[in-house]
């Protein structure tokens, strides 16, 4: 038996758009944040709190149970998933801190590409046409937004080509995470999935924390920290919402907006708290290159529909 949206498309396209709100704004805080706060010890108390969080939601739900029917295999299955999201993270946390929020935002949309790539070669998925029309628009938006980086804007400063780097890596390894969770969803929920992956996310990174720096904060990085450890939660957890409510494809290409609007948040923060984030540097070329990307996005989620 298939999931059916409820048909309540308002619901779930609000949903979305806080889903889309909360991606386009994480770079931002995480550029502040970084200021004061080291990559590690950022990871590590975002997991912390989204182990905390969820941890009491399973609780509550009764739902902690779950894990006694998992064989061996998927216990290495769900390790493996966990190093991969745990490297996510801090790969696309030091790639932010090299380059900007609006480009790492843009490469970072190579993780559904690859994502998408891997369902075809892991599991045996099929794409129609459009679909990978919409994949060569998206590789070609995201060429032209690497060459209007390295050749106008940001490429020859800052470390742009290694932090670049570590954003397409962090997109990577992603990718295998994402393919990881959804074989393990055929015996876990992926609230329970993600729960255990946050828990071994904290034990793993506590070593390497440093969280007697937190505690000397500012009220400006306080806020931004909060923010961010309190974004992935609510991201996901407006995303299946909105999933429950309105079609998958059209929830992505409404996701697919999320470079954009990243953007266009650098824009309008910098334009009102002008030291706290420093403007793109993106001419019409890398524009381009974001809408193309925006385009094949919409693309390969809208013509992607099931033919019976």
């Amino acid at each position: 038996m298939l999931h059916q949206a409820s048909g309540r498309w308002r619901l779930g396209l609000v949903l979305a758009l806080v889903t889309a709100a909360c991606w386009a704004t994480l770079p931002i805080a995480l550029k502040v944040t970084l200021e004061a706060v080291d990559p590690l010890t950022l990871t590590w108390f975002r997991f912390l709190v989204a182990a905390v969080l969820m941890g009491a939601w399973l609780g509550a739900r009764r739902q902690l149970g779950a894990y006694r029917r998992l064989d061996r295999r998927r216990w290495l299955l769900l390790a493996l998933a966990a190093t991969m999201l745990v490297g996510n993270y801090v790969l696309y946390l030091l790639g932010v801190q090299l380059t900007t929020p609006g480009n790492a935002q843009v490469l970072i949309q190579l993780a559904p590409l690859l994502m998408a790539l891997g369902g075809i070669v892991v599991f045996g998925e099929r794409f129609a046409r459009g679909q990978w029309a919409g994949l060569a628009i998206i590789a070609a938006g995201l060429a032209l937004f690497f060459a209007d980086q390295w050749r106008g804007g940001d490429g020859g400063t800052h470390g742009y080509l290694l932090g670049s780097g570590l954003v397409v890596l962090a997109a990577v390894v992603w990718a295998v995470y994402a393919l990881a969770q959804k074989q393990l969803l055929l015996a876990l929920d992926s609230p329970a999935i993600l729960w255990v992956i946050y828990v071994a996310a904290t034990l793993v990174l506590w070593p390497f924390a440093r969280p007697s720096t937190l505690a000397a904060l500012d009220a400006n990085h306080a806020l931004m920290l909060g923010y961010c450890a309190l974004n992935t939660l609510v991201a996901y957890g407006a995303f299946a919402e909105a999933l429950a409510h309105w079609q998958a494809s059209r929830v992505s290409a409404v996701l697919a907006t999320t470079p954009l609007l990243c953007l266009a948040s650098v824009a309008a923060v910098h334009a009102l708290w002008p030291t706290q984030v420093a403007p793109e540097a993106v001419t019409w070329i890398g524009y381009a290159g974001a809408i193309f990307v925006v385009i094949g996005s919409g693309m390969s989620s809208l013509l992607g529909q099931d033919r019976v």
